[in-house]
This record gives C-alpha cells, sequence and structure tokens, in this order.
C-alpha cells in the first residue's frame, strides 16, 4: 500500500498524538453502539476531559486542548467544526496497555474502522487459545484486521513468530500500523487482500473476526452477505482451510442469525469440517448482542444474534 505525502504525514501526527494519550494515561472502554447513544444523549454539553473528546467523541472547545494538541489533530486530519466547537472523527479506546486507534462514531463511512465489544471479546478468545496451545507459531495472519488487534495479540504473545495482518479496506491498515507501533510491536508485517487472496503459503494459525450483519449500505466492517450476515465468514473457513499447516489452527470469532431456535451458521460447518482431518468446536460466547440490529430489513424471522467462536485444528 502506498501512501501520500500528505497521508504519511497526517498518520504520523496521528501517532504522536496516540503517544501523547497513553503517557498521559487515558483510558477509555469502548462500548456498543446503542450505549455510545445513550450516553451522548444524556447531556448535550461539550468536552471537559480527553475521554470526552477521544472517547464519548463529544464536541470540544478548542481551549480544552493544548495548542500542541490540537496542532497534532490538524495536521492528522481529524477535525470537524461543530458550530464554534470542534469535533474529532477519530476515537481511542484501550484494552489492557494497548491503544488502538478507530473511526469516529458513529461509523457511517465506507471505510469506516470499527472498534468495539466484539473487538474485547476477540481478543479474549485468541488469549485463552494461546494460553492452553502451547504449539508454536512461526506464522500466522489475521484475516479483516481492522484495528489489528488479533495481530497485536498474537505478536506480543509468540514474540518470534511472524504475524500478517492483512484487510482489504486501506484505512484499516493505516490504523493497524499507527496501533503496532503505539505497541511497539516489529513482528507483524500489512498487506492489502481480500480474505487470503493477497496472500501466499500457510499457517499455523489463522484468525478471523469478519462483519457478520446485514447492512443496507454494504459498509466493509458491517456488511457480512449472505442470507443473514453469514456468508463471509463461511467463505473465510472455506479459504483457509486448505492454508493450514499440520497442527495449525482457525480461530473464528463471528456473530450468527438465529432462527427458530436454529443456528444455520452452525449447520453449514458440520458440512464442510465432516472430514476426520479437522478437529473441531464450536462455543456460544454470547447469547445475544446487537439486539437493535433485530430492527433491520431482513430480521423480521430472527429471535436473537449470538457471538460464537470456531476452532478448527488440522490434524494431518
Amino acid at each position: 500500500m502506498q501512501l501520500t505525502d500528505q497521508q504519511l504525514q497526517a498518520d504520523r501526527a496521528l501517532l504522536q498524538l496516540g503517544r501523547r494519550l497513553k503517557a498521559d494515561g487515558y483510558a477509555f472502554t469502548c462500548v456498543t453502539p446503542a450505549t455510545q447513544q445513550r450516553n451522548l444523549e444524556r447531556t448535550r454539553a461539550s468536552a471537559h476531559s480527553l475521554r470526552d473528546v477521544f472517547g464519548w467523541n463529544r464536541p470540544f472547545s478548542p481551549d480544552r486542548l493544548s495548542p500542541d494538541e490540537l496542532a497534532q489533530m490538524r495536521l492528522a486530519d481529524i477535525l470537524e467544526h461543530q458550530g464554534t466547537d470542534l469535533r474529532s472523527t477519530v476515537r481511542f479506546s484501550t484494552l489492557g496497555e494497548w491503544l488502538f486507534v478507530h473511526s469516529g462514531y458513529p461509523t457511517t463511512a465506507a471505510d469506516a474502522v470499527f472498534f468495539g465489544p466484539d473487538s474485547y471479546r476477540f481478543a479474549q478468545v485468541i488469549q485463552a487459545h494461546l494460553q492452553r496451545n502451547l504449539t508454536p507459531v512461526d506464522h500466522a495472519i489475521e484475516i479483516g484486521a481492522g484495528t489489528g488487534i488479533g495481530a497485536i495479540v498474537i505478536a506480543a504473545a509468540r514474540r518470534n513468530a511472524q504475524v500478517t495482518a492483512v484487510d482489504i479496506n486501506d484505512l484499516a491498515l493505516r490504523y493497524t500500523a499507527i496501533n503496532l507501533s503505539l505497541a511497539e510491536l516489529a513482528n507483524v508485517s500489512l498487506e492489502h487482500s481480500d480474505v487470503l487472496r493477497g496472500v501466499t503459503g500457510t499457517f499455523d494459525l489463522i484468525v478471523a473476526n469478519p462483519p457478520y450483519m446485514l447492512d443496507a449500505s454494504e459498509r466493509t466492517y458491517r456488511h457480512g452477505g449472505g442470507k443473514l450476515g453469514e456468508g463471509l465468514s463461511l467463505r473465510i473457513v472455506r479459504e483457509s482451510l486448505p492454508r493450514l499447516t499440520p497442527g495449525g489452527t482457525l480461530l473464528l470469532y463471528t456473530g450468527v442469525a438465529i432462527v427458530e431456535g436454529q443456528d444455520r451458521f452452525y449447520n453449514a460447518l458440520q458440512d464442510m469440517l465432516e472430514l476426520p482431518k479437522w478437529a473441531w468446536c464450536y462455543q456460544e460466547v454470547d447469547p445475544d448482542v446487537f439486539g437493535e440490529q433485530l430492527l433491520e430489513p431482513g430480521y423480521g424471522d430472527v429471535e436473537r444474534i449470538a457471538a460464537v467462536a470456531l476452532t478448527v485444528t488440522c490434524r494431518e
């Protein structure tokens, strides 16, 4: 991915802003869009803290931040005007010691880079696997990196591994690069790829947290395709299996629509993973996520949306 001089300057400024926030002890836990909106509606007041500016994404008076912080934001091109106030077009959220830059609220842009509760659950799935499975990981890849959280978790836990983060969204790759620098990790490379089509080789660990909703605007971070958002998740399973080394594992964290008590994604997996070479398990991580989605077109028969984790290991 070739960046222009202007993009390089913007990304350097965004990185410096992130480093400043870390040095100031900034911390913010990212919530669901519905919870975010409810918090914003409680008060229309301007921001009074860094968490208000970069976490809750509230408008702020220019004198709320230091001249240096405002200068970095202008260089990063992340300021928009709301009357006499300003507003950041990006947010910063934390997971443990790590700081992640991602798109501002609401994530309406076609190339928005999302971070939220799914990101925390995805990280927990990977961390749990790495803690209980001591098989060496030489080559790993995160498909649809977004903010790069999967690649960062793996790279931090397996310092000798060569980790690749791929995404079809160039803005996601730019944000991942910034987040890797904030995490001070050097064993991750970035590539533009539609699932695995842009990369070669096999992997000891493949992780993915793909979009799994039906989205009328078909935003990259949100639209999963298929009948009920499962299309991309099934494609990732299908294309990842041949790329696993013997003993290699695919970790897929995704969401599934439950219709009349039936998980059609699980039913499709049974056909894909029927061969004895695959050892796999399937776990419902959270039985009810993003309930507001049930009001959207296409979800009239859906009882709930569940977050699930699929683990597939190649036996041979």
